[in-house]
């Protein structure tokens, strides 16, 4: 998901670390879900109004998940000016998790601002493992033990907080930075039992809530690259996120959302 900033919840923490992992994992669900994106909390005087949409895509293929996401935002200035951000992200990961193909394509005002390209591997679930990137330039990152690619780190997410785990910390490989696998600090606020919702197909599903902070390996500061907040239904679909730019706070309602069958 987008990069975000926010505190997280001074609460007792359960642990589960490194390559330890829930019994069994959560059932996802392939779908296509549409977000209206609003300004919730604007940190920069510079920032007068910002308006977006994500449209995000996962497609069951049998051995895999085939994933898209789109994510456009208008930022209006000050000075009169709007610019447009748009994200492309396009992954394929093995039903196994131990490969991973990745495309990210970030523009503003059609310009490439930020691209990257590549694949990965996993010796065994949860690395160690080697990805290889052909942009923003060719070369390879060893992945650390534990290393979870995208959608097995949404599973275990969601069999976690089933389980009743309150905190994780997993290495995670999506493939939008260049430095490598980052690492992820999970906080699970609430575990949620179904409740009737304007979506039909979750309204029978738990939820929960939850609050992902993300690392740089490599940093020697404390603080997150960015964090992202969201409620996750047991079958993978999320709403009600909170997406920081630093500068901004982006709200995302789910406004669309379609169930898909598998495509073998």
């Amino acid at each position: 998901m987008t990069r975000l900033r926010q505190c997280l919840t001074a609460i007792a923490l359960v642990a589960l670390t490194g390559p330890t992992f829930p019994a069994a994992a959560a059932d996802m669900a392939a779908h296509r879900a549409l977000y209206a994106l609003s300004l919730s909390t604007a940190r920069s005087t510079e920032v007068v109004a910002v308006t977006g949409s994500m449209a995000y895509e996962v497609i069951d293929a049998c051995d895999g998940w085939a994933s898209r996401q789109r994510l456009q935002l208008t930022i209006s200035n000050r000075d009169g000016q709007d610019i447009e951000m748009v994200s492309d992200y396009v992954t394929w990961e093995a039903k196994d998790g131990l490969s991973f193909r990745f495309r990210m394509r970030q523009t503003t005002d059609t310009a490439v601002t930020s691209e990257t390209e590549g694949d990965a591997t996993l010796t065994k679930p949860g690395g160690p493992g080697t990805a290889h990137f052909k942009l923003p330039e060719e070369t390879t990152k060893d992945l650390p033990a534990g290393t979870l690619f995208p959608m097995k780190h949404t599973e275990t997410i969601i069999a976690s907080a089933r389980d009743g785990k309150k905190f994780l910390s997993l290495p995670l490989l999506d493939g939008t930075v260049p430095s490598g696998a980052q690492d992820t600090s999970v906080a699970i606020t609430a575990w949620l039992q179904p409740e009737k919702i304007s979506f039909p197909s979750l309204s029978e599903l738990a939820s929960n809530r939850v609050h992902i902070a993300f690392f740089d390996r490599d940093s020697q500061t404390q603080q997150p690259d960015y964090e992202v907040s969201m409620r996750y239904w047991e079958n993978g679909v999320a709403d009600a996120l909170l997406m920081d730019f630093s500068d901004f706070v982006m709200a995302g309602k789910l406004t669309e959302l379609t169930l898909l069958p598998p495509h073998c």
